[in-house]
């Protein structure tokens, strides 16, 4: 396997999204082998609670597209799988997903149609920039002709006027391994977009981990690892990146950020060990930092860069805004009341996810005072949510317009 040189190879991130039981996790076993529901709180309940990822090769043989570890077909194309979470109160961990994603494929029950998750997740793409959609049509096996087709005609309905109106449904049945082959054709099919060599280093945590055995001898301890995607520019083994907002600590009952810096040890893109690493697939650094500040995923949603890069973090910015006009993911529609003054608003920038409360309103911008200080990237896609009930909602998106 470690004859492949992946760095010749076009590689993409790809979501798996959709509403709670739709088959997502089904349909990323068929595409790549692998469950990623392996958290112990997730195979109890059935569903997926943090991210899932799963790494492939996909290689045409004889005219033939397979992922077989062991097939001897020449490799098209490297794909990292995000398998994002599709129950409502969990739509934080979505929309950090979802800012990692080069395609999202959007699956749709054909026994269920559209439900509230399908309509919030689809806007949750939208609000992250996400702009090629794959839409798998999964459980055919569970309908009649007559009902997949009425409900390919409904999602055509619900997809006009969207990101997603000229997608591509593909009918499908992830548990029984029918048209898994044209989901590939067209992973294969999608244009990479062209990234600038140039660019400086930008990369997203997405997960952190201290990978070291209980009772490991010190001589082989290895330092904290980072998980996530590099979004632009690139990144070598020996290279000092700087990690903010850093790891947090707490002092007079105050909590405060501490940027932290370490050099680069190892990376590797799923099984493959690389030297250096450009944008596209999943991405684990591993560096010289303690592994006590990377365990549980202590440093998920920092930013890294080269030294100096990167801006520094504040708890105070501003956002220029567009509200959606009704509530996503609720049965019952409701329109979005107008941004008050002193509410509280979760925030997805990147891959982090933080609170701010409003201290200002304009036309068309807010002021924020954050509980969770930011790296303030200027253009960056935020997404807006409001408390309903006990569940964030989607209620809009923005980008950061300057700082103060």
């Amino acid at each position: 396997m470690d004859k492949i040189d992946i760095s010749k190879i076009d590689t993409i991130n790809v979501g798996i999204v959709g509403h709670i039981d739709h088959g997502k996790t089904t349909l990323l076993q068929k595409l790549s082998g692998k469950w990623t529901d392996t958290h112990s709180e997730e195979l109890k309940r059935g569903i997926t609670i943090k991210l899932g990822y799963a790494d492939i090769i996909i290689k045409d043989e004889n005219g033939t597209l397979t992922t077989e570890a062991d097939s001897k077909g020449k490799p098209i194309r490297y794909v990292t799988f995000v398998d994002a979470p599709g129950h409502e109160m969990l739509m934080a961990t979505m929309l950090s997903g979802a800012a990692i994603m080069d395609v999202a494929i959007l699956v749709i029950g054909a026994n269920e149609g559209i439900k509230p998750q399908t309509q919030e997740h689809l806007v949750a793409l939208k609000t992250k920039k996400v702009k090629k959609i794959i839409i798998a049509q999964n459980k055919i096996d569970l309908v009649s002709k007559e009902q997949a087709t009425n409900n390919y005609k409904e999602i055509k309905k619900f997809i006009k006027g969207t990101i997603a109106e000229d997608a591509p449904i593909i009918p499908i049945s992830a548990s029984q391994g029918i048209n898994i082959d044209k989901i590939l054709t067209e992973l294969c099919n999608t244009e990479i977009p062209k990234l600038s060599p140039n660019e400086k280093p930008l990369f997203l945590v997405a997960r952190s981990f201290d990978i070291n055995k209980p009772g490991i001898k010190i001589k082989y301890l290895h330092g904290g690892v980072l998980g996530g995607a590099l979004k632009q520019g690139v990144l070598k083994i020996g290279d000092t990146i700087e990690i903010k907002p850093g790891y947090s600590y707490k002092k007079q009952n105050n909590h405060h950020y501490k940027t932290v810096k370490s050099k680069i040890v190892s990376m590797q893109k799923g099984e493959y060990s690389i030297t250096e690493a450009t944008p596209g697939g999943s991405l684990a650094i591993e560096t010289e930092l303690d592994p006590s500040l990377t365990k549980a995923d202590a440093l998920s949603g920092n930013v890294a860069s080269s030294e100096g890069n990167l801006p520094e973090i504040t708890e105070k910015i501003k956002i220029k805004y567009t509200l959606f006009n009704k509530i996503f993911g609720s049965e019952k529609n409701e329109p979005i009341q107008k941004l008050k003054f002193s509410e509280m608003l979760m925030l997805s920038l990147n891959t982090s996810i933080t609170v701010g409360q409003i201290t200002k309103i304009e036309k068309e911008s807010v002021d924020l005072f954050l509980k969770i200080p930011v790296v303030p990237l200027e253009g960056e896609s935020i997404g807006i949510a409001r408390n309903f009930n006990g569940h964030w909602r989607l209620i809009g998106f923005g980008e950061i317009k300057n700082t103060s």
